[in-house]
Protein backbone atom coordinates (compact mmCIF):
# COMPACT_ATOMS: atom_id res chain seq x y z
CA UNK A 1 0.00 0.00 0.00
CA UNK A 2 1.26 3.44 -0.93
CA UNK A 3 0.92 5.28 2.38
CA UNK A 4 1.57 9.01 2.65
CA UNK A 5 0.67 9.44 -0.99
CA UNK A 6 -2.13 11.70 -2.26
CA UNK A 7 -5.45 10.24 -3.33
CA UNK A 8 -8.64 11.44 -5.00
CA UNK A 9 -12.01 10.18 -3.79
CA UNK A 10 -15.12 10.39 -5.95
CA UNK A 11 -17.67 11.68 -3.44
CA UNK A 12 -21.42 11.54 -4.00
CA UNK A 13 -22.29 12.27 -0.39
CA UNK A 14 -23.66 8.75 0.02
CA UNK A 15 -22.81 5.74 2.15
CA UNK A 16 -20.34 4.10 -0.22
CA UNK A 17 -18.23 7.10 -1.21
CA UNK A 18 -18.08 8.35 2.37
CA UNK A 19 -16.91 4.94 3.56
CA UNK A 20 -14.27 5.02 0.81
CA UNK A 21 -13.09 8.40 2.08
CA UNK A 22 -12.82 7.01 5.61
CA UNK A 23 -10.85 4.01 4.34
CA UNK A 24 -8.43 6.19 2.37
CA UNK A 25 -7.85 8.33 5.46
CA UNK A 26 -7.39 5.23 7.64
CA UNK A 27 -4.85 3.83 5.16
CA UNK A 28 -2.91 7.06 5.51
CA UNK A 29 -3.27 8.46 2.02
CA UNK A 30 -2.42 12.14 2.25
CA UNK A 31 -3.37 14.69 1.14
CA UNK A 32 -6.92 13.71 0.19
CA UNK A 33 -8.89 15.39 -2.58
CA UNK A 34 -12.58 14.83 -3.25
CA UNK A 35 -14.56 15.33 -6.44
CA UNK A 36 -18.33 15.62 -6.68
CA UNK A 37 -20.44 16.18 -9.77
CA UNK A 38 -23.39 18.45 -10.41
CA UNK A 39 -24.61 16.68 -13.52
CA UNK A 40 -28.24 17.77 -13.57
CA UNK A 41 -29.39 15.04 -11.19
CA UNK A 42 -32.76 15.42 -9.53
CA UNK A 43 -31.21 14.57 -6.14
CA UNK A 44 -28.79 17.49 -6.00
CA UNK A 45 -29.09 17.58 -2.21
CA UNK A 46 -26.33 14.96 -2.20
CA UNK A 47 -23.90 17.73 -3.16
CA UNK A 48 -24.55 19.58 0.10
CA UNK A 49 -23.84 16.34 1.95
CA UNK A 50 -20.61 15.82 0.00
CA UNK A 51 -19.44 19.31 0.95
CA UNK A 52 -20.10 18.73 4.64
CA UNK A 53 -18.33 15.38 4.53
CA UNK A 54 -15.29 16.98 2.88
CA UNK A 55 -15.07 19.41 5.79
CA UNK A 56 -15.38 16.63 8.38
CA UNK A 57 -12.56 14.68 6.75
CA UNK A 58 -10.42 17.77 6.27
CA UNK A 59 -9.77 17.12 2.59
CA UNK A 60 -7.17 19.36 1.01
CA UNK A 61 -9.54 20.34 -1.78
CA UNK A 62 -13.15 19.52 -2.61
CA UNK A 63 -14.37 20.36 -6.08
CA UNK A 64 -17.86 20.18 -7.55
CA UNK A 65 -17.62 19.68 -11.30
CA UNK A 66 -20.57 20.92 -13.36
CA UNK A 67 -21.64 18.67 -16.24
CA UNK A 68 -25.08 18.81 -17.84
CA UNK A 69 -26.00 15.19 -18.49
CA UNK A 70 -29.62 16.29 -18.83
CA UNK A 71 -28.65 17.17 -22.39
CA UNK A 72 -28.79 13.46 -23.14
CA UNK A 73 -31.39 12.31 -20.62
CA UNK A 74 -32.20 8.62 -20.77
CA UNK A 75 -32.29 8.22 -16.99
CA UNK A 76 -34.84 8.84 -14.26
CA UNK A 77 -32.14 10.86 -12.51
CA UNK A 78 -31.56 13.26 -15.42
CA UNK A 79 -34.82 13.19 -17.37
CA UNK A 80 -38.57 13.56 -16.83
CA UNK A 81 -38.96 9.88 -16.04
CA UNK A 82 -40.51 8.57 -12.83
CA UNK A 83 -38.14 7.03 -10.29
CA UNK A 84 -39.15 3.40 -9.63
CA UNK A 85 -40.59 2.85 -6.16
CA UNK A 86 -41.22 -0.08 -3.81
CA UNK A 87 -39.45 -2.69 -5.93
CA UNK A 88 -38.44 -5.97 -4.34
CA UNK A 89 -34.90 -7.36 -4.56
CA UNK A 90 -35.72 -9.65 -7.49
CA UNK A 91 -36.96 -6.65 -9.50
CA UNK A 92 -33.83 -4.66 -8.60
CA UNK A 93 -31.65 -7.57 -9.70
CA UNK A 94 -33.41 -7.86 -13.06
CA UNK A 95 -32.77 -5.57 -16.02
CA UNK A 96 -30.59 -2.47 -15.79
CA UNK A 97 -32.86 0.06 -14.02
CA UNK A 98 -34.01 3.36 -15.49
CA UNK A 99 -32.00 5.15 -12.76
CA UNK A 100 -28.81 4.12 -14.58
CA UNK A 101 -27.19 7.26 -15.99
CA UNK A 102 -25.50 6.45 -19.33
CA UNK A 103 -21.69 6.41 -19.04
CA UNK A 104 -21.76 8.23 -15.69
CA UNK A 105 -18.82 6.48 -14.03
CA UNK A 106 -16.81 6.65 -17.26
CA UNK A 107 -17.33 10.41 -17.33
CA UNK A 108 -16.61 10.84 -13.60
CA UNK A 109 -13.45 8.75 -13.69
CA UNK A 110 -12.23 10.64 -16.75
CA UNK A 111 -12.51 13.93 -14.87
CA UNK A 112 -10.79 12.37 -11.87
CA UNK A 113 -8.00 11.15 -14.14
CA UNK A 114 -7.44 14.64 -15.53
CA UNK A 115 -7.40 16.09 -12.01
CA UNK A 116 -5.02 13.34 -10.91
CA UNK A 117 -2.58 14.11 -13.68
CA UNK A 118 -2.49 17.80 -12.81
CA UNK A 119 -2.01 17.06 -9.09
CA UNK A 120 0.37 14.14 -9.78
CA UNK A 121 -1.96 11.74 -7.97
CA UNK A 122 -1.82 8.07 -8.86
CA UNK A 123 -4.55 6.74 -6.58
CA UNK A 124 -8.29 7.19 -7.02
CA UNK A 125 -10.96 5.71 -4.74
CA UNK A 126 -14.46 4.98 -6.01
CA UNK A 127 -17.27 3.32 -4.09
CA UNK A 128 -18.51 0.94 -6.78
CA UNK A 129 -19.99 -2.34 -5.64
CA UNK A 130 -20.65 -5.60 -7.50
CA UNK A 131 -23.19 -6.92 -4.97
CA UNK A 132 -25.64 -4.16 -3.98
CA UNK A 133 -25.08 -2.24 -7.21
CA UNK A 134 -28.61 -2.02 -8.68
CA UNK A 135 -27.46 -3.63 -11.92
CA UNK A 136 -25.35 -0.71 -13.15
CA UNK A 137 -22.80 -2.03 -15.69
CA UNK A 138 -20.22 0.65 -14.80
CA UNK A 139 -19.95 -0.68 -11.25
CA UNK A 140 -18.54 -4.08 -12.26
CA UNK A 141 -14.94 -5.22 -11.71
CA UNK A 142 -14.51 -5.68 -15.46
CA UNK A 143 -15.25 -2.01 -16.05
CA UNK A 144 -12.78 -0.83 -13.41
CA UNK A 145 -10.03 -3.12 -14.75
CA UNK A 146 -10.60 -1.85 -18.29
CA UNK A 147 -10.61 1.83 -17.26
CA UNK A 148 -7.47 1.44 -15.18
CA UNK A 149 -5.70 -0.19 -18.13
CA UNK A 150 -6.80 2.63 -20.41
CA UNK A 151 -5.70 5.27 -17.89
CA UNK A 152 -2.20 3.82 -17.76
CA UNK A 153 -1.98 4.09 -21.53
CA UNK A 154 -3.47 7.56 -21.80
CA UNK A 155 -1.59 9.82 -19.38
CA UNK A 156 1.81 11.44 -19.45
CA UNK A 157 2.44 10.68 -15.80
CA UNK A 158 2.06 6.91 -16.27
CA UNK A 159 3.87 6.54 -19.58
CA UNK A 160 7.09 8.09 -18.32
CA UNK A 161 9.81 5.51 -17.84
CA UNK A 162 9.93 4.18 -14.27
CA UNK A 163 6.74 5.92 -13.13
CA UNK A 164 4.31 4.25 -10.75
CA UNK A 165 1.09 3.06 -12.36
CA UNK A 166 -2.26 4.70 -11.87
CA UNK A 167 -4.50 2.65 -9.53
CA UNK A 168 -8.27 2.71 -9.08
CA UNK A 169 -9.10 1.52 -5.57
CA UNK A 170 -12.46 -0.20 -5.07
CA UNK A 171 -12.39 -1.33 -1.42
CA UNK A 172 -16.16 -1.96 -1.34
CA UNK A 173 -16.40 -4.01 -4.53
CA UNK A 174 -17.29 -7.32 -2.90
CA UNK A 175 -19.03 -6.14 0.27
CA UNK A 176 -22.75 -6.09 0.97
CA UNK A 177 -24.32 -2.82 2.07
CA UNK A 178 -24.48 -4.15 5.61
CA UNK A 179 -20.77 -5.01 5.57
CA UNK A 180 -19.96 -1.56 4.17
CA UNK A 181 -21.88 0.13 6.98
CA UNK A 182 -20.23 -2.03 9.63
CA UNK A 183 -16.81 -1.14 8.21
CA UNK A 184 -17.72 2.53 8.22
CA UNK A 185 -18.91 2.37 11.82
CA UNK A 186 -15.57 0.79 12.77
CA UNK A 187 -13.89 3.82 11.20
CA UNK A 188 -16.16 6.30 12.94
CA UNK A 189 -18.26 7.35 9.93
CA UNK A 190 -21.24 9.51 10.85
CA UNK A 191 -23.83 8.23 8.39
CA UNK A 192 -26.31 10.92 9.41
CA UNK A 193 -24.26 13.21 7.16
CA UNK A 194 -24.83 11.05 4.09
CA UNK A 195 -27.66 11.12 1.56
CA UNK A 196 -28.81 8.31 -0.74
CA UNK A 197 -32.35 9.05 -1.92
CA UNK A 198 -33.00 9.36 -5.66
CA UNK A 199 -36.23 11.33 -5.17
CA UNK A 200 -36.04 13.38 -1.96
CA UNK A 201 -38.87 15.56 -0.69
CA UNK A 202 -38.61 19.32 -0.83
CA UNK A 203 -37.63 19.46 2.84
CA UNK A 204 -34.71 17.12 2.22
CA UNK A 205 -36.26 13.99 3.70
CA UNK A 206 -35.61 10.73 1.86
CA UNK A 207 -38.61 9.22 0.07
CA UNK A 208 -38.04 5.79 1.64
CA UNK A 209 -39.34 3.98 -1.44
CA UNK A 210 -36.78 4.27 -4.26
CA UNK A 211 -34.22 1.51 -4.86
CA UNK A 212 -31.49 3.51 -3.17
CA UNK A 213 -33.57 4.12 -0.03
CA UNK A 214 -34.60 0.47 0.16
CA UNK A 215 -31.00 -0.73 -0.18
CA UNK A 216 -29.94 1.80 2.45
CA UNK A 217 -32.63 0.67 4.89
CA UNK A 218 -31.75 -2.98 4.35
CA UNK A 219 -28.05 -2.22 4.81
CA UNK A 220 -28.56 -0.64 8.21
CA UNK A 221 -30.87 -3.48 9.26
CA UNK A 222 -28.34 -6.10 8.14
CA UNK A 223 -25.53 -4.26 9.91
CA UNK A 224 -27.53 -4.06 13.12
CA UNK A 225 -27.01 -0.30 13.16
CA UNK A 226 -29.71 2.32 13.72
CA UNK A 227 -30.61 4.11 10.49
CA UNK A 228 -30.14 7.87 11.06
CA UNK A 229 -31.95 8.79 7.84
CA UNK A 230 -34.93 11.16 7.96
CA UNK A 231 -37.65 9.58 5.80
CA UNK A 232 -40.71 11.40 4.50
CA UNK A 233 -42.88 8.34 5.15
Amino acid sequence: MYRNQPAIILSSGGIDSTTCLAIAKHEQFYPLYSLSFDYGQRHRQELVAAGRIAVVYDVAEHRIIEIDLRQFGGSALTDDIAVPKDRDESAMAGNIPITYVPARNTVFLSYALAFAEVREVRDIFIGVNAIDYSGYPDCRPEFIIAFEKMANLATRMTTTSGSRPFIIHTPLMHLTKGQIIRRGVELGVDYSLTRSCYDPAGDGKACGHCDSCLLRRKGFADAGVADPTRYAI
